[in-house]
């Protein structure tokens, strides 16, 4: 016989076999599938928890999965490039930009509504700064009167983020790219870690509700764990947090997955549970109290002391000034962070995400006209936060009064930050909230800290460029009228007319403009 005609024959039995299997195992899965439908169809149809599902078995499962996906793909196919929130693709686009530092010019105009209400618009004048005119931004200290005062080396910084709210990666890349770029990192009120320390950046150490890495057992301040904390020379500063952006009038809130062991450790607390800061500080019941609270962590530490707030009410701000001209302006707190209602990095509840506090736009000129009217506008430094991701909206603090800007989410979009929404759950995509390890591989600090650095230099650089159209030679120099604001009309009016400064002799410092 032919060989050929067996090796045929062999292969056309191995052929029909192996159709067979596959037939078999087709019908099978048909079956199982047709069996789990069934066995979906009853559940949906005889459980209580879901009308859909109940009204329309099976079916009514794929709008959860529509649902949960929608958030993804709404910032890729639906959303313009300005619509987005809480950030459009516009101003993610130009962060992932500066922080890749690569191009960012655009070509064939702006896709901003600049007739928009709210739209703020720089005054490009007559005659701009040459390159040979231009200045450093000069460095402004804080906390002349205290043993360690403190000469920040940028505008621009990290705002607080806290180690359990961030990954271990993540804290390391913004580290290392805080050094680089010479920036402060504030360490959030989670206390500091090794991961902080390790690059040797200057670092705010943020005091919350809870007192975490300084307080006692019972939750009190503790003068002995406050020193061993300022004696690392790379803390430059203490911040009081009595209230931040995204939960104004609520504490901190760090769920019970992502109590690490070392997280546990690091900020005095049980391994875990769910870590729930207080709404305030139990042991400051007026602004008495807290300027001796300020007094007690300047003298313990001897570095400057100051508090972080979101404006809500304004009359405790008015009794604090008050209290202050009895006690004298060195009771005063070295500085001011004031934080706006749209800032959101933790986790919180749409009730105050959405309908609390003040956005920076009302307070800080608000802020900066009372420690104008009150004499201590040079005592007190003005640090502000809230989407200040882009150079328009530092250029425009910084015309307000502000000393510096900090960011949040403007680093981690830095860091690779998809806006994914999942920052309280555990399993941000990107590894940057999340304590799970394979999560957390994508994220290689020595690459990301290049690109938080970048991101730094390349806004300051920008605001540069907006302080020099409008013909002063460096940043600090922009006053409220090199810009406008656009009015409900579609008009404009400097910022100057629409948030005057206070009528007090002297302090000419902060109107003259060039």
């Amino acid at each position: 016989m032919d060989i050929n005609a067996i090796f045929s024959h062999e292969y056309v039995q191995f052929l029909t076999l192996s159709m067979q299997i596959l037939a078999s195992l087709f019908i099978l899965a048909l079956g199982c599938g047709a069996l789990w439908v069934v066995i979906m169809y009853v559940v949906d149809k005889n459980q209580t928890s879901h009308t859909v599902r109940r009204n329309y078995p099976v079916i009514g499962r794929f709008r959860y999965f529509f649902e949960h996906v929608g958030e993804f793909f709404r910032q890729y196919f639906f959303a313009g490039d300005r619509e987005e929130m809480p950030f459009n693709r516009a101003q993610r686009a130009w962060v992932y930009r500066a922080a890749k530092n690569v191009d960012r010019t655009v070509a064939f105009g702006s896709s901003k509504p600049v007739k928009e209400r709210g739209s703020i618009l720089f005054l490009n004048c007559f005659s701009p700064t040459l390159d040979d005119e231009a200045r450093e931004t000069p460095c402004v200290l804080i906390g002349p009167g205290t043993r360690s005062p403190y000469r920040p080396g940028s505008l621009f910084n990290i705002s607080g983020m806290s180690f359990g709210a961030l990954s271990i990666p993540a804290v390391r890349a913004l580290s290392q790219g805080a050094a680089k770029a010479s920036c402060w990192m504030n360490t959030g009120e989670g206390g500091v870690s090794p991961y902080h320390l390790e690059s040797g950046c200057d670092l705010i150490y943020q005091i919350g509700t809870a007192k975490y890495g300084v307080r006692c057992p019972e939750g009190k301040l503790d003068d002995a764990r406050l020193k061993e904390v300022a004696a690392h020379e790379q803390i430059r500063m203490f911040e009081i947090k009595l209230s931040q952006g995204a939960k104004p009038g609520k504490g901190g809130i760090l769920p019970a997955a992502k109590v690490t062991p070392e997280i546990a450790r690091i900020r005095l607390i049980q391994e875990g549970e769910d870590s729930i800061s207080p709404n305030r500080h139990p042991d400051i019941d007026n602004v008495g109290d807290l300027l001796d609270m300020i007094e007690r962590i300047r003298n313990v530490t001897g570095k400057p002391t100051g508090i972080k707030f979101v404006l809500g009410s304004q009359q405790w701000l008015l009794d604090l000034c008050a209290e202050i001209a009895k006690r004298g302006a060195q009771s005063a707190p070295d500085f001011m962070t004031i934080d706006s209602c749209d800032g959101g990095t933790g986790a919180a509840p749409m009730a105050l995400m959405d309908d609390v506090g003040l956005s920076l736009r009302e307070s800080l000129p608000w802020v900066v006209n009372l420690l104008i009217e009150r004499g201590l506008r040079e005592r007190v430094r003005v640090i502000c936060s809230g989407k200040m991701i882009n150079p328009s909206d530092v250029a425009w603090a910084l015309c307000m009064g502000a000393d510096f800007c900090v960011s949040a989410r403007g680093y981690m979009f830095a860091l690779g930050c998809i806006q994914a929404l999942q920052c309280n759950k555990n399993t941000c995509p990107t590894g940057i909230t999340t304590h799970n390890r394979r999560l957390q591989r994508g994220l290689v600090p020595e690459d990301k800290a290049r690109r938080v650095a970048s991101y730094h230099d390349n806004l300051v650089h920008d605001v540069e460029l907006i302080a020099h159209s409008c013909g002063v030679a460096e940043p600090r120099q922009l006053r409220r009228n090199h810009a406008r604001e656009v009015l409900d009309n579609g008009r404009s009016e400097t910022l100057l007319s629409l948030y005057p400064y206070p009528p007090v002799p002297g302090e000419t410092r902060f109107i003259a403009g060039k």
